[in-house]
């Protein structure tokens, strides 16, 4: 996995991970990789995966089973959607809106 720079690398991690949520590469109550194995996986420090988890933990993504490991919670994919739908909103759809004015482009090409 390549880093961006421009964003921390745990947030990259749980979009990833949340990416193969959405995408039903994970299912729910599937079990993920303990936070050594993800991050001897991705080439990175151990405490860059527990922020990742503890994230998407507060997030209601995942859930830990203590001495059993990390599990996709029931309701996962709702939660990512819903929380992606919102950054879309909230984030870049002002700024496509913005440049399809300045270039004067008509919404009705888009056929939605």
């Amino acid at each position: 996995m390549e880093f961006d720079s421009n964003k921390p690398i745990y947030l990259q991690i749980a979009d990833t991970i949340c990416e193969r949520i959405l995408s039903g590469a994970l299912s729910p109550d599937e079990r993920i990789p303990s936070v050594r194995e993800y991050g001897a996986q991705l080439g990175v420090n151990p405490n860059t995966m527990m922020r990742t988890y503890e994230k998407l933990t507060d997030d209601g993504v995942i859930y830990n089973k203590r001495g059993i490991g990390y599990f996709i919670s029931p309701d996962a994919k709702d939660i990512v959607l819903e929380n992606e739908r919102k950054d879309f909103m909230e984030n870049s759809l002002p700024s496509i809106l913005k440049t399809i004015k300045l270039l004067n482009i008509d919404p009705s090409v888009f056929n939605v």
